[in-house]
């Protein structure tokens, strides 16, 4: 099967490490079910894998791939949920599982013609949403929804900042919060992506690092150092900010004085339940929300597509067709 696999790692040339060609088709296991994938997506995590960050090199090769959207050996549509874990190690939670792996780190992942999850891992994808919508779900719209409802709690009426417009969690976390009833403010260095954040719903986008009209109850972090500070500034008394993804950087000052002093609370978020990517199709389902796809790519040219990523010239996610539906 054609598959796109991290052979070598670089974080100057991070694509001289991304092989596309042939690879064995994966073997049926107990409990596991093979998915012929219809439709991936990029996320910043293939970017990582690539540069050398978060993942070993003794974990080399892998196929890379975090997003699946295709069929069961049945012929069901499905989307794949891709956090490998034991809820029962983190305590009704496979996110806090410590021995849990997102797809692509220890398993092989979605940017091949086939791939092979736990049977628990696998969702029926709801007719109403296409293959190449359902692949923008389970990384960055999951994300999104964790930072926003389970770790925030954030209810109609709260004001949020979104950091950092274009990404694929961002992008997700703006139209969420809207849907939900937040005042939502967002920022982006892109005069045309912040006119797209006012065209989701978002009250204001402001240029990076720029004051807002007034202060937010949550903020949703994802930059990291570029930002923290601003982040920290924006954020009432009692506030909240939310952490999923540090891409400029995962050092900032802390400022420890204004947090204590300000009572302001700092939450770490990674990945999603299966139960919270069941609750975020309900949500769509209710309110009529998709995913905002920039642009669809075959996966022979995958390369491509990590390149616009690097570049910084995609809003929203990037779908890579497997086969068409």
């Amino acid at each position: 099967m054609l598959a796109a696999t991290a052979v070598s790692q670089s974080a100057t040339d991070p694509l001289a490490g991304l092989v596309l060609g042939d690879a064995p088709e994966p073997e049926r296991r107990p409990g596991w079910s093979v998915v012929r994938v219809v439709s991936s997506s990029l996320n910043m995590h293939d970017l990582w894998t690539l540069r050398g960050v978060g993942h070993p090199r003794d974990r080399l090769p892998i196929i890379l791939g975090c997003d699946a959207a295709g069929y069961d050996e049945d012929g069901n549509e499905v989307i794949v949920h891709p956090v490998i874990g034991d809820p029962d190690a983190g305590r009704g939670d496979e996110t806090l599982d410590p021995d849990r792996a997102l797809l692509s780190e220890r398993h092989n992942g979605a940017f091949a013609e086939y791939l092979t999850v736990p049977t628990r891992n696998l969702v029926p994808k709801p007719s109403w949403l296409s293959f190449d919508e359902a692949a923008c779900l389970p990384v960055a719209w999951t994300t999104a929804y964790r930072m926003l409802f389970t770790q925030a709690r954030i209810t109609a009426g709260d004001r949020v900042l979104v950091q950092g417009v274009g990404g694929g969690v961002a992008s997700a976390a703006i139209k969420l919060a809207v849907a939900a009833g937040a005042v939502v403010y967002a920022t982006s260095r892109s005069e045309e992506k912040r006119a797209q954040a006012v065209s989701w719903g978002a009250r204001a986008a402001v240029p990076t690092g720029e004051r807002l009209p007034e202060r937010v109850d949550v903020v949703i972090e994802t930059v990291g150092e570029a930002t923290w500070s601003h982040s920290m500034k924006s954020l009432r008394p009692g506030g909240t900010i939310v952490i999923a993804g540090a891409t400029s950087g995962v050092n900032p000052p802390a400022d420890l004085g204004r947090i204590f002093y300000l009572q302001q609370r700092i939450l770490g978020s990674t990945g999603c339940t299966r139960a919270e990517l069941v609750a975020l199709l309900r949500l769509m389902d209710a309110t009529g929300l998709r995913p905002v796809i920039d642009r669809t790519l075959p996966l022979d040219e995958i390369h491509k597509g990590f390149q616009l990523m690097i570049d910084g010239r995609l809003t929203g996610k990037l779908v890579i067709k497997e086969i068409a539906s």
